[in-house]
């Protein structure tokens, strides 16, 4: 299964992860520079969860595609049970 990312959430899952590169930048920094433990896990925290929100937009737009796209997969020999299980797979991992 291809992700067909058009437009506006493109541009929403993109700044999800350049948000997150940003915060995962200043975690390094903090950490070179000794800052406080509490400070550093709280910006690893919004930076875990700003590709964890990325990858939740990325799943949602593949579980669209794939309500779309479940002819599709049959006539490449997936059936829809197999599409399912690859899906879940991928939301579980972000679990």
């Amino acid at each position: 299964m291809e992700l067909d990312l058009a437009g506006a959430e493109l541009k929403s899952v993109l700044n999800r992860l350049r948000r997150a590169q940003g915060q995962i930048a200043g975690v390094i920094r903090m950490i070179e520079e000794g800052r406080d433990c509490e400070d550093v896990v709280t910006q690893l925290a919004a930076a875990s969860k700003a590709l964890d929100r990325a990858g939740f937009a990325i799943i949602a737009t593949g579980l669209q595609q794939c309500l779309t796209d479940t002819e599709k997969a049959q006539h490449n020999g997936e059936s829809a049970e197999q599409m399912r299980a690859r899906l879940e797979k991928l939301f579980l991992s972000l679990a």
